[in-house]
């Protein structure tokens, strides 16, 4: 299979488009000294990114809401459990994974 030109033109104009809005607030901001109220504002950013795709994630499916008996939702409580007694997130994310598939196989 070969690649014609313009879509590797294409390509290469998506990737930069891309790349320039996430890099370039990065760059210009790592430069600034940020008031201590914005620092401390930012520090909750990623939590609450986190908890709306998780919440997103285990309560819908599409459009429609899960019903509580879906193992992905079982699973959360105790995924849930080792994220907070351990503040690890690759342990969380390994126990997320392997309650969610052994509850699959389960049911």
């Amino acid at each position: 299979m070969s690649i014609s030109r313009e879509f590797l033109w294409i390509l290469i104009g998506s990737a930069i488009v891309t790349l320039i809005p996430r890099t370039l607030p990065l760059v210009l901001i790592s430069r600034m000294r940020l008031p201590d109220p914005v620092m401390k504002f930012l520090k909750h950013v990623p939590l609450a990114v986190m908890t709306a795709l998780v919440a997103q994630s285990v309560l819908t499916d599409g459009e429609a809401w899960r019903s509580p008996a879906d193992p992905d939702w079982l699973a959360f409580f105790p995924t849930l459990a080792v994220a907070l007694l351990t503040r690890s997130l690759l342990l969380t994310v390994l126990a997320g994974v392997g309650f969610a598939a052994l509850l699959g196989w389960l049911m």
